[in-house]
């Protein structure tokens, strides 16, 4: 079947060229975007008396019978015409016949492929950022159950200083509030209508783009032609915040996936939500955090295409930039993918307390809590640093814990040390007395999830 561009050629396009330029295997999950822009685009030519109104409401009837067919699976797109935009033309045109050619005016596929993105991603920002929300609701719900669960706070692998699992969850629910606030950043900075801009020089007939702008419901019209077709910076943002949200994940995943193992032994995840060995039954395996920990590779590559690809682009329309739907689609897919399973997952993995509580126990965790005390008694700091360096020291060769020193070994190092080191080293006391804004006291981990909730609040 000859090509809409065919006129221009003495030959018919080669197999292999049609099969390599074709996109309707993946543009096709924009055929909506691309009625609805099709539709504000008819109804602008009838106001602005570039078609006749009679041809524009037949335009309309015929766009909303076609997107009722898709929705229902009564049609399908043809491989014949190389992208969505040329199959819902060619569909329109044999149902209504001459006023379908009509549609087109004043239009090229450069600012309709630009419009459709735009629509599609404005629409898939919303969709994750919902999910993000959803799971920083269960972070909240799950912190709230765990002010006072003492765990062992970690730097360097290593056990550190007392937290709570709760202080531990709003660590990531501040992450996960950044995410949003990129999100949110990125579909007000790509707010911009480009249809009207045409191939790359906008067009010669009487538009009325504001009117399309109002249509679509977007915030403003693009300002600059050329910039119009070839802007995807907005898909390199939205793949970028993709990314670090991917990244945040995979870290609570990582998280996830030491604390299910026998070394830790901190959480149990739901049966639903593991699978199994074809040759170990003992084994019980977070494969869902483990796909998420390699899927965030994968929109890291969606990224890096975009931003490969673009980067040797001139102005304006370049066939290359057909390659950023697959990278966008990928990145927005698995993103979603990875969110929906990572809530259920989370919600119903058991926090195993006394093991949090007796990994806290050892380590020596409450190390600086006691060179704290000895600083409160006039010691100074690093004196107090050596001290309880050497109390340690003693501990490990003795296979003690700090509690388990007397008084009178305590006196031996200091005389500073009274009977009340035993409850400044409690692992409760060394909790509750982190109150300072952003520490992991109950009280304070109550204001966090306060700011938290407020947050998502004002966005429902």
């Amino acid at each position: 079947m000859a090509k809409i561009w065919a006129a221009r050629f003495g030959k018919e396009t080669d197999s292999t060229v049609n099969d390599f330029n074709s996109s309707i295997s993946f543009d096709s999950r924009l055929y909506k975007e691309d009625i609805t822009g099709s539709m504000a685009h008819a109804a602008m030519l009838g106001k602005q008396g570039i078609i006749e109104n009679g041809e524009t409401e037949k335009i309309i009837e015929g766009l909303k019978g076609i997107l009722s067919d898709l929705e229902s699976g009564k049609l399908q797109f043809s491989e014949e015409y190389e992208d969505v935009h040329m199959n819902i033309e060619q569909i329109l045109t044999e149902r209504i016949g001459d006023a379908g050619k009509r549609l087109h005016t004043a239009r090229s596929r450069n600012d309709q492929v630009a419009l459709d993105l735009r629509l599609y991603v404005k629409k898939e920002i919303l969709a994750i950022k919902a999910l993000v929300l959803e799971f920083m609701e269960a972070l909240c719900a799950s912190a709230e159950e765990n002010l006072e669960t003492v765990m062992p706070g970690y730097t360097h692998l290593q056990r550190a200083q007392p937290v709570t699992f709760g202080h531990y969850m709003m660590a990531y629910a501040n992450m996960m509030k950044r995410d949003v606030v990129r999100l949110e950043n990125c579909l007000e900075g790509m707010d911009d209508m480009p249809l009207g801009s045409g191939a790359l020089a906008s067009t010669t007939y009487p538009i009325d783009r504001d009117f399309v702008r109002q249509q679509l419901g977007f915030s403003r019209v693009t300002d600059n032609s050329l910039d119009g077709v070839s802007d995807r910076d907005y898909c390199i943002e939205l793949t970028s915040a993709l990314s670090i949200l991917m990244m945040h994940i995979s870290r609570l995943s990582e998280e996830i996936i030491a604390w299910c193992s026998w070394e830790f032994k901190f959480v149990e995840l739901d049966d639903a939500f593991s699978t199994g060995s074809s040759i170990m039954p003992q084994k019980k395996n977070p494969d869902v955090c483990e796909l998420i920990r390699g899927k965030t590779g994968r929109v890291y590559g969606d990224l890096m295409t975009l931003l490969t690809m673009l980067k040797g682009i001139p102005l304006a329309y370049n066939k290359d930039l057909q390659e950023d739907k697959e990278a966008v689609f990928d990145a927005i897919d698995t993103a979603k993918q990875c969110l929906k399973v990572l809530t259920p997952m989370f919600s119903t993995m058991e926090i195993l307390k006394d093991n949090m509580k007796k990994a806290a126990l050892k380590g020596f965790i409450n190390a600086t809590d006691c060179a704290d005390y000895l600083t409160k008694k006039g010691m100074p700091f690093r004196d107090a640093y050596r001290t309880v360096g050497q109390l340690v020291a003693q501990c490990v060769k003795e296979d003690k814990s700090l509690a388990d020193l007397t008084l009178e070994e305590y006196k031996e190092y200091s005389e500073h040390f009274d009977a009340d080191i035993y409850r400044a080293i409690d692992l409760g006391t060394c909790v509750a007395g982190r109150c300072v804004t952003g520490g992991p006291a109950p009280s304070e981990v109550e204001r966090q999830i306060g700011v938290i909730r407020r947050f998502l609040e004002q966005r429902k």
